[in-house]
Parts: structure tokens; C-alpha cells; sequence
């Protein structure tokens, strides 16, 4: 009990982690987070290429799988789908990566050498925004690339981990050494709002073309910058509907999160959708829920 207490206290306070968070979501702040020197822990494998063969005359091209979770989420939030992900593929082992505000970074775990190595990634701070997690993924995604020497990936996001995926293509696609996006699985998107954070149930709908008939800040955002996002990407968006009167997941509307459809379908070579309904489509037990994770892998083509 004594040692539960000391590690309790040993953790940065609330009040701390929220002041961190709005430092991070404000361009004009972001250098004061830069003022502590960088740590990167290394304890990753590097699997040697696969050598040439009759079957295989050339090595595989390296797309790795990133999966991104979202608000006070962590390694459990993906767990499973790696999981499942590696059993399809048969190869357990991938990579771990844990990465701060402040850009500490630390990789454990093995980066595969097939041709679909998975990255698990998990960001330290929990209570952070969708600006916040835009950041890191903008500050990790060029580290991973040059490390491992990819120029493509593929990204599974859960939560706010799918606007951010969004988000994040667009503000750096004319970004020099930046991994472009090749296919995203967007599963509990919070795309025009969260419930009773500027979202209410049966409030906001959709017109007839699916353009929510009210849009926030960041959904606005979005729109104005739907041009900046690549057409040869795929789309695959998974919303839930607990079947309820709020037709919601619990925390994210129908309307919210089929809103990206209006963004994006128009833009990308591919755009499919899949609603799933009932207590499985809650939204802390999407990324669990086995029909999800067999239709997301499916799309990725492990």
C-alpha cells in the first residue's frame, strides 16, 4: 500500500498535465515545450531484410500499420487489434512506440521485416486534444520514417486518433521527407463534436448531400482545407450506433461521425463506411469489437 501511495504521488497532477496539453495545442507555445532536452530510449529490434529468393526475386516495400488511439486512451486502447492483426499475419512481434509532448520518445519491441510491420503508438499524456495529438503525430511519424526507412504508411486511429490522422495529411502534405498516408481505418471519429461538448443528441443531422447542417471550428477547418488532403488514399470510416434514442456510441453522435463522408468522399480514390449497432458499438468497446477488427484488417490486406 505504501508503495501504491509513493508511485500515486510520484504522478504529475492534474492540473499540470492539463497546462502541458494547452501548451502543445497553441502553435505560439510550442517552443516552451522544447526548452527540456530530448530523450530517446531505444530498446527496439530491427529484423535483418529478407533476403532475395526464386519466390521473392525482391526484398518486400515496407508499408508499416500505425495504430493511433485517442482522449485517455493508451496501449490497452489498440491492444487487441494488434493482437489480431499479428495472428492474421502470422507474426506476433512488433513495435512499440511511446512518445511525450515533449518529444521524448521510446521504442521497444521489434520492427518486422515484412512487408506490413505494425507500430503500436501510444502517447504518454492522456487528457490531450486533437491539436495536441496532431502535434506529436507530426513531430514522430518524419522520426519513424527516417529510422526505419519507410515513405508510406497506413494508420489505424480510434477516437480523436482519427480527425488527428485527418488533420495531420492535410497540414503536411506539401511537407518535404514527411511518410504519406496510404489507407486510414477511421474507427469513432469525433469529427464535428463529442456529446455535450458542442454536440447534442438528435440536435445537429445531416442534409441530404451529408453535410451536417452545424459544423464547429474543426470541422470547419477541415472543409477549407479538404483540397490539401491526397486523392490516392482509401477511406475506411466505422462508426457505432448503441441503439438507443441519442442515436450515438455513448460519446459520439451518428451525425458526428459519419460527417467526415462529406470531406472526404469526394477528395480520395476510395471512401466506404459500416455502421455497427448495439451494446457492441459503444465506444470504449469499438476497438475490441470482433467485427470491427475483421473488417479493418480486411481493408489494410495483411
Amino acid at each position: 500500500m505504501y508503495k501504491e501511495k509513493k508511485d500515486k504521488d510520484k504522478e504529475p497532477k492534474m492540473a499540470y498535465k492539463v497546462f502541458i496539453a494547452i501548451l502543445a495545442s497553441i502553435p505560439f507555445t510550442r517552443p516552451l515545450l522544447h526548452l527540456r532536452r530530448r530523450k530517446i530510449i531505444d530498446q527496439s529490434v530491427i529484423e535483418e531484410p529478407r533476403k532475395a529468393t526464386a519466390d521473392c526475386p525482391k526484398p518486400p516495400t515496407q508499408v508499416p500499420v500505425i495504430y493511433i488511439h485517442g482522449f485517455r486512451g493508451g496501449d490497452y486502447t489498440t491492444e487487441i487489434m494488434v493482437q489480431k492483426a499479428g495472428e492474421l499475419k502470422k507474426e506476433p512481434k512488433f513495435l512499440k512506440v511511446s512518445v511525450d509532448l515533449f518529444g521524448n520518445i521510446e521504442l521497444s519491441g521489434t520492427y518486422t521485416n515484412d512487408s506490413k510491420p505494425i507500430i503500436q503508438l501510444v502517447f504518454k499524456e492522456k487528457i490531450i486534444g486533437v491539436f495536441a495529438i496532431c502535434y506529436m503525430l507530426r513531430m514522430i511519424l518524419p522520426f519513424l520514417a527516417k529510422k526505419f526507412n519507410f515513405s508510406s504508411y497506413n494508420a489505424v486511429g480510434h477516437s480523436l486518433g482519427a480527425p488527428s490522422i485527418v488533420r495531420t495529411e492535410m497540414k503536411t502534405q506539401k511537407r518535404r521527407g514527411f511518410p504519406r498516408l496510404k489507407k486510414a481505418a477511421l474507427v469513432a471519429g469525433p469529427f464535428d463534436g463529442v456529446m455535450f461538448l458542442g454536440d447534442l443528441p438528435n440536435v445537429n443531422s445531416l442534409t441530404r448531400q451529408g453535410r451536417p447542417i452545424m459544423m464547429n471550428a474543426s470541422y470547419l477547418s477541415m472543409l477549407r482545407n479538404r483540397r490539401k488532403f491526397p486523392k490516392d488514399i482509401s477511406i475506411l470510416n466505422i462508426y457505432g450506433n448503441i441503439g438507443d434514442e441519442t442515436n450515438t456510441d455513448r460519446f459520439i453522435s451518428v451525425v458526428s461521425a459519419k460527417s467526415i463522408r462529406y470531406i472526404l468522399a469526394p477528395i480520395v480514390q476510395h471512401f466506404s463506411e459500416m455502421e455497427v449497432r448495439g451494446p457492441a458499438a459503444e465506444h470504449s468497446e469499438m476497438h475490441d469489437n470482433p467485427l470491427v477488427i475483421g473488417v479493418i484488417n480486411r481493408f489494410i490486406d495483411y
